[in-house]
């Protein structure tokens, strides 16, 4: 049975916002260990991290984030000697960690009895999604703090996931504790995460910037997409059918800018659009703007008809992951 957040758990009154140096590094650490919250950034979006050890530090994730109990949570680990401490590793599983770790892929390996982690950052379910990230100050502060940090987006549960602290703040502001200021996300778009399906097989549960054909360098096949979505028992996160959404209204696959939307386009710029993903065409460019530019697009659009039209976007490399977030940010909900 799926355990429920203690929505008791402590709340802030006042965001500090730490400085992303010696100082703030100990003030997070510090804030971890007496059980808080505290966004920091990756390479790909800020988390929203807490020790994942304290299941009370754990429900006060979801409570900030008003997440719902079945969505598991990722935690970050130093490295994988640390990993394996909490998971257990096959060869395989030790191949992909050694090859994209540090870096944005998220493996979902069956939980090591006795691993001390809280059974809410699993949502209940048998396995852990785990990842090493690879910014330098959440290595710095994973190291200061020497254990397991569970951290989704630094959201709200469903929004659009934040890319600078100015992000987390907007949302966040009185909600959490503190946020570390590390600048931009260089990669702006979540890990991919990894799970094995029913054949024993490796499958894609969420894509993200380590593509399909990198993880088929390793595998030596390439990995099956996870089929649909998952909106009563996800076992990753992003997994959920609407998510990454901001307030106004998604139209996807829209080539030209119109009257009462604010156009994010892609490639040549044609007129009247708002913003651009990529006016060259790089989906690297594109996926490392695409939260910042969702999040200034839906402040434009709360005075311009409150609809938001997207560009298309290929179906390929980054793009997969790129139009996955699209279709979920738009997706009813």
């Amino acid at each position: 049975m799926t355990a429920t957040p203690d929505t008791s758990a402590q709340s802030a009154t006042a965001t500090e916002r730490l400085s992303p140096d010696h100082t703030g590094i100990a003030r997070a650490v510090e804030i971890w260990r007496a059980g808080g919250r505290v966004a920091f950034p990756t390479e790909t979006v800020y988390g929203l991290g807490a020790d994942a050890r304290q299941g009370r530090a754990v429900a006060g994730i979801y409570a900030a984030k008003g997440r719902p109990a079945f969505n598991p949570l990722i935690v970050h680990v130093a490295g994988l000697a640390q990993a394996r401490d909490l998971a257990l590793f096959d060869p395989q599983a030790e191949a992909l960690a050694r090859a994209f770790w540090p870096g944005p892929l998220s493996l979902v390996l069956p939980r090591r009895a006795g691993c001390g982690l809280s059974d809410l950052v699993s949502a209940g379910l048998p396995d852990v999604a785990l990842r090493v990230p690879a910014h330098p100050l959440a290595r710095q502060l994973l190291a200061a703090f020497g254990g397991p940090v569970a951290a989704p987006s630094a959201n709200p549960s469903g929004r659009i996931s934040p890319t600078t602290a100015a992000h987390v703040l907007t949302a966040l502001e009185g909600r959490i504790e503190a946020v570390i200021d590390g600048g931009p996300c260089s990669c702006g778009l979540e890990s991919t995460i990894l799970g094995r399906g029913p054949d024993g097989r490796w499958r894609i549960l969420r894509p993200g910037a380590v593509t399909d054909a990198d993880v088929a360098r390793i595998l030596g096949y390439l990995p099956a997409p996870q089929e649909g979505t998952a909106p009563d028992a996800p076992r990753a996160p992003g997994m959920m059918a609407s998510h990454y959404a901001p307030e106004a209204r998604l139209r996807l696959g829209v080539g030209m800018a119109r009257s009462g939307a604010v156009h994010l386009g892609f490639g040549p710029p044609v007129p009247g659009e708002a913003l651009n993903l990529s006016p060259s065409a790089d989906l690297a460019e594109a996926a490392a703007n695409l939260f910042a530019m969702l999040h200034e697009a839906d402040r434009r659009a709360r005075t311009a008809g409150g609809i938001i039209s997207v560009a298309p976007i290929p179906e390929m490399g980054l793009g997969l992951a790129i139009n996955d977030r699209l279709r979920r940010a738009a997706a009813p909900r």
